[in-house]
């Protein structure tokens, strides 16, 4: 464990929540690395995978409630991407890094030394399970987890609608994507014509090599926006 990490109740004062079990907010803050070494050593430790899981839901139903009852003039496909947009890992990595969760992390040496503190896909992890342990230790109350997170989203609603539309295809259908481990979404330009001031890029949305959707824009982001937009519709997203 590094000398690094702070002491778990001073993470209470920065989230404004005081724990009845504080073996829950252990447990939140301990990545399977630490429980791995303290294995290898014969003692037994819980890791946050179980805590993440279920706060992954609390953190969507929070999440779809407060978006259905704010903007009440968008559809189903409109409310889906933001919620993408605000609970994707790179969203949830940086409200993690906003209460500093990593220094408050317990991790084995290697993630340690590799910069595990820092690292989104652990992080994101365990800010959702901070959000579980929240709600078990409250009662399965969804409030405090409420009061706690939604500053975090609508300060990312925020930043995205002050950068246009929630037209971020790509991120929804990367969401879609991770619920399979195992599949491989990359985007292929396949095309370019035009003169320099005037370029027009096509590109492809592969999963696992097979084409799912195709864009065709002036831009490489926007061609890979439109990629991505085809792709929802064979998903039946869009």
């Amino acid at each position: 464990m590094s000398s690094n990490i702070i002491s778990p109740d001073s993470l209470e004062k920065r989230i404004g929540y005081t724990f009845r079990d504080k073996s829950l907010l252990t447990v939140a803050l301990t990545h399977s690395s630490f429980t791995n070494e303290k294995k290898a050593r014969g003692e037994e430790s819980a890791c946050n995978e179980r805590l993440e899981f279920l706060g992954d839901s609390v953190l969507s139903l929070v999440t779809s409630t407060h978006i259905f009852e704010e903007y009440k003039d968008l559809q189903e496909g409109d409310l889906t991407k933001i919620r993408a947009a605000v609970v994707c890992e790179k969203a949830l990595a940086k409200y993690a890094a906003e209460i500093e969760l990593g220094r408050y992390m317990y991790l084995g040496r290697g993630e340690d030394m590799n910069n595990g503190r820092e690292r989104a896909s652990i992080t994101s992890d365990a800010f959702e399970a901070l959000l579980a342990a929240m709600f078990i230790d409250s009662g399965n109350d969804v409030e405090p987890v409420r009061r706690f997170v939604l500053p975090f989203i609508d300060a990312e609603i925020g930043h995205i609608r002050s950068g246009g539309a929630f037209e971020d295809y790509k991120t929804a259908l990367q969401q879609i994507i991770q619920q399979a481990n195992s599949e491989k979404l990359e985007y292929v330009l396949v095309g370019e014509s035009g003169p320099d001031h005037d370029k027009v890029f096509e590109i492809e949305a592969r999963l696992n090599s097979n084409v799912i959707g195709h864009g065709k824009a002036g831009s490489k982001r926007e061609a890979e926006q439109l990629a991505a937009k085809e792709a929802l519709l064979l998903f039946g997203e869009e």
